[in-house]
């Protein structure tokens, strides 16, 4: 498994505006291969800043590559640059890529 992150730093006068255009957004994410499932992540307020996080799992990380050389990966990011020039977010997003090597579950345990 693979999971994908990105970290932004959002303008705490405008989270409203953030959380409406990520929960409004259309992701192009349902029906590729190996994707599992998204989750959009509020984290702590800072002085400047709150932090988001945007995680994504994937069954491989060449199912992930594959996505980000997609048509889908580019409709999803069409509009991406816009907000950031506005002033929604205070510098670009980071991305984080992780290879899982243990996974706990309550399955697991039943």
């Amino acid at each position: 498994m693979f999971i994908a992150m990105n970290r932004f730093r959002v303008n705490p006068e405008r989270v409203e505006e953030f959380e409406k255009l990520w929960l409004e957004r259309e992701t192009h994410l349902q029906g590729l291969p190996g994707f599992v499932e998204f989750h959009m992540l509020r984290g702590p307020q800072e002085e400047d800043h709150v932090l988001y996080a945007s995680h994504t799992i994937w069954r491989s990380r060449e199912d992930f590559d594959a996505w980000t050389h997609s048509e889908a990966f580019r409709a999803a990011h069409a509009n991406a640059g816009q907000s950031r020039r506005e002033g929604l977010y205070l510098g670009p997003p980071k991305f984080e890529g992780f290879e899982v090597i243990q996974t706990i579950s309550e399955a697991n345990h039943a």
